[in-house]
């Protein structure tokens, strides 16, 4: 089971990101200059609506947004790790996956963040990073 602290401690140690908190829903938001590539995600009042339509619910926990490499990876994790990874309708057709964190182990958590933040790191930078950390 993994922390939001573990996320702050993963997304952090990773070069040129920085911390900031979503002035519009509250939660920490870890970005680089291209953007953010995790964030804490608690449901609004129209994904509860939505689910509810859907017969399902938000779960219980602590619960990140994590940016993925395209719709096909996104449903890749949604198939294959149904119990961590989820959506909603507000995510239809945008490539990020929500993360349970009492569902995901530490390994998964690092690797599911590390390929977000290469989406939006520079691209030396990345390249320099996978270059040490290969």
């Amino acid at each position: 089971m993994a922390t939001l602290d573990q996320v702050r401690e993963l997304a952090l140690a990773l070069p040129g990101v920085h911390e900031r908190v979503d002035g519009h829903r509250g939660g920490a938001t870890w970005r680089t200059d291209a953007g953010a590539f995790v964030w804490e995600r608690g449901p609004g009042k129209a994904d509860l609506v939505a689910l509810e339509k859907l017969g399902r619910s938000w779960p219980d926990g602590v619960v990140v947004g994590v940016r993925t490499d395209g719709l096909d990876e996104k449903e890749a994790l949604l198939e294959t790790f149904p119990d961590a990874f989820f959506t909603i309708p507000h995510f239809d057709g945008y490539p990020a996956v929500l993360v349970r964190l009492d569902r995901i182990e530490v390994a998964q958590l690092r690797e599911v963040v590390t390929d977000a933040w290469l989406l939006r790191a520079p691209r030396r930078v990345a390249r320099d990073w996978l270059d040490a950390h290969a």
